[in-house]
């Protein structure tokens, strides 16, 4: 009995051995699946565009050792830094207002549709909702038409180009800043709201009776309740707003006030053909900041979606 015992017991110890190795395969399988190309790409990124042949982009620069696999360079990385330096400037300008806009009024845009009752909210909610289902493409004609023939802001920011690290071109930024946080009002609403319909009432109650007011209650109660969320919103709206193209397109065209997704439309771009290394420089270099905030507010990111 305790042989079959035992031999039972070496069997499950065996089969759970087992279950652990496979699954240690498959998660080394799926990291080496989705890093190969991010290898490659840095692969790439410091290769002499001189030397590059694009015969072993995953191997690092050996040449002369292995031919074909290109002179190590720094000069892609140098040429990135210089192409994308105004725009990084300037995506840095439009992003970090407009995200700390939309999630500020987002959350109190939720906290006035779920713990103040007034008349109409059903369907301030309801608006709100639908905003999330307006596409980009649907409002590309009347948003040119609103900041370049309606709202007069180019003239109201003349007086402002005076002032010291401001310029001329800076109102196309503003522009951008105020869409970006209008069109990131509903979904950052509606995430505030999920969050805020699982407070407890109690508390709220209780802080009325002792005579607090709503500004005193979101500030004092709702507001500390509410920093897993911030960190959620923020992500979320740091993302979306830095990688977006097709309002700078339509806002900003070109020029200065172009921002990193629109520089990196055509650096690297000539008649004489591609210049790959720069182009997956410059590519990694504009994915950087994204890349940051995801490694250092990961954890908070991950507690905000838990709760």
């Amino acid at each position: 009995m305790s042989t079959e015992t035992g031999r039972a017991g070496e069997r499950s110890l065996f089969g759970h051995s087992l279950r652990r190795i496979i699954l240690y395969v498959v998660l080394v399988g799926m990291g080496a699946f989705y890093l190969i190309p991010i290898e490659t790409g840095v692969m790439t990124s410091i290769i002499s565009p001189e030397t590059y042949t694009g015969n072993f982009p995953y191997l690092p620069p050996l040449e002369p050792l292995v031919p074909g696999t290109g002179e190590f360079s720094l000069e892609p990385w140098q040429g990135a830094i210089d192409g994308l330096g105004q725009g990084l400037v300037n995506s840095v300008i439009l992003v970090v207002p407009a995200t700390i806009l939309s999630g500020l009024l987002g959350s109190m845009a939720a906290f006035g549709l779920t713990t103040v009752d007034w008349r109409g909210q059903i369907g301030i909610y309801v608006l709100f909702v639908a905003g999330i289902f307006i596409p980009y493409q649907a409002v590309l004609v009347p948003l040119t038409q609103f900041w370049y023939n309606v709202v007069p802001l180019r003239e109201l920011f003349e007086p402002l180009a005076a002032l010291p690290l401001v310029e001329a071109y800076h109102w196309k930024l503003v522009a951008l800043i105020i869409t970006h946080t209008a069109y990131g009002l509903p979904i950052c609403t509606l995430l505030f709201r999920a969050h805020y319909k699982k407070l407890s009432d109690e508390m709220v109650e209780a802080a009325q009776l002792d005579g607090a007011s709503v500004a005193t209650i979101y500030r004092r109660i709702i507001l500390p309740l509410s920093i897993p969320m911030f960190a959620v919103v923020f992500i979320y709206q740091f993302t979306q707003i830095w990688n977006d193209l097709l309002f700078a397109l339509t806002i900003v065209q070109f020029g200065d006030a172009a921002v990193v997704t629109q520089e990196l439309v055509g650096i690297g771009v000539s008649q004489s053909g591609t210049n790959f290394p720069l182009r997956m420089a410059a590519a990694l270099l504009a994915a950087l900041p994204t890349l940051l905030v995801y490694i250092f507010f990961g954890d908070k990111f991950a507690k905000g979606v838990t709760a």
